[in-house]
C-alpha cells in the first residue's frame, strides 16, 4: 500500500538523489543503498529520489532502473516520500512509469527528453502520456533547459497531475517569471543542488536537490534549515564549507559529478562501485586530495564503517 503524503511540503525540503551502486563486475548492486538511505532518513532528508542524474539514470538500462526503484521503495518502506526518475524514449517512460507506481513511489520525476528534436509541444504530449500510464501519479518536470521557452513551461504546468518543476538550469530571473505565469500549486524546486539555492530561493523558489546527501545529509539539512529561516549569511557559510565537494563534481565538463559521490563514498568506507562511461573514473589525483582534505577536516573518512 502506498503511503499518501504531503507532497508539496516534501518538495519544499531536500530532495536526495540516490546513487546507484554497482559492485565488481558493473551489475547493480542495490543492497548496498540501504545505508545511505537510512543515514539520509535519520538526518532529516525530506524525499528521496530514485533514477535521477545522481543515480546515473542515462548509464543504466530499463531493467536496471526497473530494480533500483523497487529497491529504493522496499529499504525507505515508507518512512518519507520516494520520488521515482523515468524518462528516455516515450515507450521506456511510459514502461518506467508503471513500474514506479506498483513499487510505491509517489510521485515521478521526469527527465527533460534529451532527443535532438524535441518540439515544446511534443514534450507535452510526453508528460500527458506518463501521466496515464502511471494511473495518475503526481509529476515533477526536471527542467534542465529552458530554451522549450516560458509558454511551453506554462503549458505543462497547466496538465493534469504536474504539482510541481525542478529547476535545473541557471537563470533565476527566468525561473521568476515562469512563477509568475504559472498555476499557485505549483512548487518550484532549486534543482542546482546546495549552491545554488540561495539565488533561487531569492526569487521564489523552495527546497534544492542534493547528491551530497549520500555522503553528508546532516549538512545539507543544515543548509536547508538556515534558508528556510531566511538566515542567508548562515547558509551561505555552510555552502563554502562544502564548497569543494561541489568544485570537484563541475570539474571535466561536470564528467565528474557522480565520480566526486561515489569517490566520496568510499574514502568513507562505503564501495558503491565506480561510474559508467562516459562519467570520468576514477577521480585524478588532484580532484582525489581536494575531495579527501574536505573529508578529513570535517572527519568523514571512515564513519561507514563506524556506523556499521
Amino acid at each position: 500500500m502506498r503511503v499518501q503524503f504531503d507532497l508539496a511540503k516534501a518538495l519544499t525540503g531536500i530532495s536526495g538523489i540516490l546513487v546507484t551502486p554497482f559492485d565488481g563486475e558493473d551489475e547493480v548492486a542495490p543492497q548496498r543503498l540501504k545505508p545511505i538511505i537510512d543515514r539520509a532518513i535519520t538526518a532529516g532528508v525530506h524525499i528521496l529520489v530514485s533514477n535521477g542524474n545522481t543515480g546515473e539514470f542515462y548509464a543504466l538500462t530499463t531493467d536496471e532502473a526497473e530494480t533500483m526503484v523497487r529497491a529504493a521503495a522496499e529499504q525507505i518502506d515508507g518512512r518519507i516520500p520516494l520520488l521515482a526518475g523515468i524518462g528516455r524514449s516515450i515507450k521506456d517512460a511510459c514502461r518506467l512509469a508503471k513500474t514506479s507506481a506498483q513499487a510505491g513511489a509517489s510521485a515521478l520525476m521526469i527527465h527533460q527528453p534529451p532527443d535532438p528534436f524535441v518540439a515544446p509541444r511534443g514534450i507535452v504530449d510526453y508528460v500527458r502520456r506518463v501521466h496515464e500510464a502511471s494511473g495518475g501519479l503526481p509529476l515533477i518536470l526536471y527542467l534542465r533547459n529552458d530554451l522549450i521557452g516560458l509558454k511551453a513551461i506554462q503549458d505543462i504546468c497547466n496538465l493534469e497531475g504536474v504539482i510541481g518543476v525542478k529547476w535545473a538550469t541557471p537563470n533565476p530571473m527566468k525561473l521568476a517569471e515562469s512563477i509568475h505565469n504559472t498555476p499557485s500549486h505549483i512548487v518550484w524546486v532549486g534543482g542546482l543542488a546546495e549552491t545554488w539555492a540561495p539565488p533561487f530561493y531569492a526569487v521564489g523558489a523552495r527546497g534544492f536537490t542534493s547528491g551530497l546527501i549520500n555522503v553528508w545529509p546532516e549538512h545539507s539539512v543544515a543548509i536547508h534549515r538556515a534558508l528556510d529561516a531566511g538566515r542567508y549569511n548562515e547558509a551561505a557559510a555552510l555552502i563554502q564549507r562544502m564548497g569543494a565537494f561541489e568544485e570537484v563534481r563541475a570539474q571535466e565538463m561536470n564528467g565528474t559529478n557522480v565520480t566526486g559521490v561515489k569517490a566520496a563514498l568510499q574514502m568513507m568506507g562505503h564501495d558503491c562501485g565506480a561510474t559508467r562511461a562516459p562519467s570520468a573514473w576514477p577521480l585524478t589525483p588532484a580532484q582525489s586530495e581536494m575531495l579527501s582534505s574536505l573529508l578529513t577536516r570535517e572527519k568523514l573518512i571512515g564513519t561507514f564503517r563506524k556506523a556499521a
